[in-house]
Order: C-alpha cells, then sequence, then structure tokens
C-alpha cells in the first residue's frame, strides 16, 4: 500500500502536502497565505446576519436541537453559541461565499478558500492550532486544490456543469486538516482520495436563479473534514481516484484531463501566489467587463460633477448600443441564460454581465448596493439592457484562462464609438491590490460586526503569524 501511494500522482502531492513547515516557506508565500485568510475572514464576517445563513443555522438546529457547551463559534458571532466542527465550517463557507467577494485562483477557476480556510479555522480552534501551524496547513490546501483543478482543465470541467469551488474544495479542505492533525504522506494521501471519491457541485443553480450556490463550498467544507478523520481512523482511499478507467474523476468531470499538472513545478511554482482578489461583489467573468465600463463612463460623462440621477439620464440618452467580446467560458456562465440576460433578482444579477455593464455605466460603481431588487428593476437599468450584447471572442478564448480578458465598445447617439479592452482584471495577480486596498476592503467588510474595531481586528489577522493559539473572530 504504501509503494502503491508513492507512486500515484496524488500520492505525491499529498507527500508533499504533509512534508511543508512554516519556516521552509519562502516570505512571499507565508505573507500571502496571511493575506487570503484575511480577506476571506471579511467577507464572510461582512456576510454575517444574511437571512438564509441564519435560516440554515436554524435548519442545523432543528436537525440537532440539542444545545452545546462545547465546540466552536462561528465568524464574528456571540462566543458563547457553540457549534460542532463540522457544522460550523459548513456555515462559515456559505457565509464566505455570500457576497461574492472570496478570492479566486484562475488557473483551476476556483474559490478553494471560501471552503477551506472555514474549515482550517473550525479544526484549528478545536485543536488548539498555532498561527504558523494554521497559515502552513492552508499552503498546503491551496496547492493540492489548485492543482487537482488544473488537471481537471478549467474549460472541460466547467462545460460538464461541474462547480470547481466545490469539487476541488474537499481535497483542499482535506490536505489542509490533514496537516494540521499532522497526519503522515499515505494518511493524507487516503484523506485526500476519500474527499475525492465524494466530492461533488453543479451549476444547475443557475439556471432556476436558485440560492443554493453557498451550499456547494458549505458541503465541500463539511466533506473534507469528515473524509480527513475517517482516514485518520483508519479507513483507505482509492489513491488513484483522478486517473483510474473505471470511476476516476479525469474522465467522469472532464475530458481526460491533465494529469501531470498535479505535480508540475511543485514545491518550485507556488499556486498561492496566482490568486486573484475581487474588488466588486459578483462572478469574476464580468470583472473585466466591468473595469471596461467604468473607464468609458468617465469618457462619455467627461469632466465635472454632476449628481447621479443627471448622470444617469445622460447615460441612457447618449448610449444607443454596447457591445461586449469576452471568453467562452464566461460567455456561456454570463451571458446566455434568461437570468443573465434578464436578471429578476439580485442573484440573477451577480452572474449577469449586462446587467454589471449596465450597472458599472449608470452607477459608476459596482458594489453591495448595486445587487438589490430595486437596481435590478430600476427604469434605466431596463432600458440599457435591451441595448447591450454580449458574444465570444475566439482570441480571448485561446488566451483563457491565463487572462480573464473583455472588450467593452459603446455606440454613442453622436456617431462616437468608444472601445476599452481589459486583458486583466482588477485584483488579478498582475493588477493585485495594493496591502493598503487589501487592508480597507478588509476593514470596510469587518465593520458589519466590528463597527468601531474593524481596524484592530484586521492587524489581529495581519498579525495571526505570531499567535500562539488562533483569536476569536
Amino acid at each position: 500500500m504504501e509503494q502503491m501511494v508513492q507512486e500515484a500522482p496524488l500520492g505525491k502531492l499529498a507527500a508533499f502536502a504533509a512534508s511543508l513547515s512554516w519556516d521552509t516557506l519562502p516570505e512571499a508565500v507565508q505573507q500571502a497565505a496571511v493575506y487570503r485568510t484575511l480577506d476571506l475572514i471579511s467577507a464572510a464576517v461582512g456576510a454575517v446576519g444574511d437571512s438564509l445563513v441564519e435560516n440554515m443555522k436554524q435548519a442545523l438546529r432543528d436537525l440537532d436541537p440539542e444545545e452545546r457547551r462545547t465546540g466552536v463559534a462561528l465568524f464574528g458571532q456571540p462566543l458563547e453559541k457553540k457549534w460542532s466542527v463540522t457544522d460550523a465550517a459548513m456555515l462559515d463557507a456559505m457565509l464566505a461565499h455570500t457576497l461574492e467577494l472570496d478570492d479566486v485562483h484562475p488557473g483551476s477557476k476556483t474559490h478553494i478558500s471560501s471552503s477551506m480556510i472555514p474549515a482550517a479555522w473550525c479544526l484549528g480552534h478545536a485543536l488548539g492550532s498555532s498561527g504558523k501551524e494554521f497559515l502552513t496547513a492552508l499552503v498546503a490546501g491551496y496547492e493540492v486544490a489548485h492543482r487537482v483543478g488544473m488537471a481537471f482543465g478549467v474549460a472541460a470541467h466547467r462545460k460538464r456543469g461541474w462547480h470547481a469551488t466545490a469539487t476541488c474544495g474537499t481535497f483542499g479542505v482535506a490536505a489542509a486538516c490533514a496537516h494540521l492533525l499532522g497526519l503522515d504522506e499515505e494518511t493524507t494521501a487516503s484523506a485526500l482520495s476519500l474527499a475525492g471519491s465524494q466530492t461533488t457541485g453543479v451549476w444547475a443553480f443557475l439556471r432556476d436563479g436558485t440560492n443554493s450556490k453557498v451550499l456547494n463550498p458549505g458541503q465541500a467544507a463539511m466533506t473534507g473534514l469528515r473524509c480527513t478523520y475517517l482516514a485518520k481512523w483508519g479507513m483507505r482511499g482509492p489513491v488513484h481516484v483522478l486517473e483510474t478507467e473505471d470511476g476516476g474523476l479525469l474522465r467522469a468531470m472532464s475530458d481526460g484531463g491533465h494529469l501531470e499538472k498535479l505535480t508540475e513545478g511543485l514545491g518550485i511554482r507556488w499556486e498561492i501566489l496566482n490568486m486573484d482578489m475581487k474588488p466588486y461583489p459578483c462572478c469574476r467573468s464580468a470583472h473585466a467587463g466591468i473595469d471596461g465600463a467604468l473607464s468609458l463612463r468617465n469618457a462619455i460623462l467627461g469632466a465635472g460633477i454632476m449628481s447621479l440621477e443627471n448622470a444617469k439620464q445622460q447615460i441612457v440618452d447618449q448610449v444607443v448600443g454596447l457591445e461586449a467580446e469576452t471568453y467562452k467560458i464566461g460567455y456561456q456562465q454570463c451571458a446566455v441564460s434568461a437570468g443573465c440576460l434578464h436578471p429578476q433578482n439580485p442573484l440573477d444579477a451577480r452572474f449577469s454581465l449586462p446587467f454589471t455593464l449596465a450597472g458599472a455605466l449608470l452607477y459608476g460603481k459596482v458594489d453591495q448596493s448595486l445587487f438589490t431588487l430595486e437596481t435590478v428593476t430600476d427604469p434605466a437599468v431596463q432600458t440599457l439592457l435591451g441595448r447591450i450584447r454580449v458574444r465570444e471572442a475566439a482570441d480571448l478564448t485561446a488566451a483563457y484562462p491565463g487572462h480573464w480578458s473583455c472588450r467593452v465598445k459603446v455606440h454613442l447617439k453622436d456617431g462616437r464609438v468608444l472601445e476599452q479592452f481589459v486583458e486583466d482584471p482588477t485584483g488579478s495577480c498582475r493588477k493585485s491590490f495594493s496591502q493598503e486596498a487589501a487592508l480597507q476592503k478588509a476593514e470596510g467588510l469587518l465593520a458589519n460586526v466590528y463597527s468601531q474595531q474593524a481596524a484592530r481586528v484586521a492587524w489581529r489577522l495581519l498579525a495571526l503569524s505570531e499567535a500562539e493559539k488562533l483569536p476569536e473572530v
């Protein structure tokens, strides 16, 4: 069994993850782990009070009504309210994905942080882990999950309807939790294999505009955690779960995949350094278009100060047509379904490139205030939606996932045509946030709970590598 694990690609990845130590990580990797934690936890705290997650808390209490005296607390919520580690990880993961502000790894099209950080945080609290132990576990999880995602192949995996945030998330959760538990390489390989054999998550919610998307990272957090403990206590997983002919995930979830990407550049190229932060609370595939629309808005309105209503009216009066070109996956995900073309609710709007283009032009910003029923039904928005056309561009498809690009072209009433090409959206590793911008984003979200202490909480997270035990947040 041990030799089989050592020879299997997933086994080699597990061995690498199990062997990581804080002191041997490059400084840039260490710092990235800290900022990934700050960004994700602040996004989760920013969603505290969300009605859906509150109802899901009630659902879990209804299922298990026992009042707990031990366990872990949720992000940004009363410390005396305890939850089991798996339930807490699931609920925190839902919160983390609610605002659509969690970071993304373009090379695998995954938001791994939304499941992995909640699971590792909850387990780390239960174990009394130090900040360095937690952060090292995160690096292990990122390297595993992102490489699994790249092995699937971004386009092929997504075209089959799989939600990579969930399908790859279970692997990342298992790797991080196995590291926190100190599991050896063989047992870690079993944790990853079991997680892979139980992974799921699909994009079907888009057609119906349902609110179940947050369940995908929630389920990944819970499943990865459970599988790690099953492995710890002796269950052995199929280490060839990715490539085996009968039941292998690369055949079931992709077009055969790219198995070599599991270990290519391992220990030399750190995928945690190739992640994007999200400035806008919507699908990342809309962000390049938003950047372009915001730039063109300034060109349309010119210099000077005017009220929002006057600006909106001028945009409606002047813009007679808007064309956007993007890559195939972005087009299929954000510009094809009825919900994308004719959004009826805030969830539709978050996955609609036409809506986010219209909102950026009309309102001059894309933040939480844009994704309300009032804005979705704004007559000015509805008018502009009818003038927007999106199509796939072959050259942008060819450049994806290396670049998540968009061309935006505005036709004006006076005959002018204004065009903007955005190769990489704001927040990408090529246009990364400054530390000040990252901190500003975090403090704004943390203020949802810690109105007067947001900066203090943020700095506590930035000092995580010095913490003897994980702090309460």
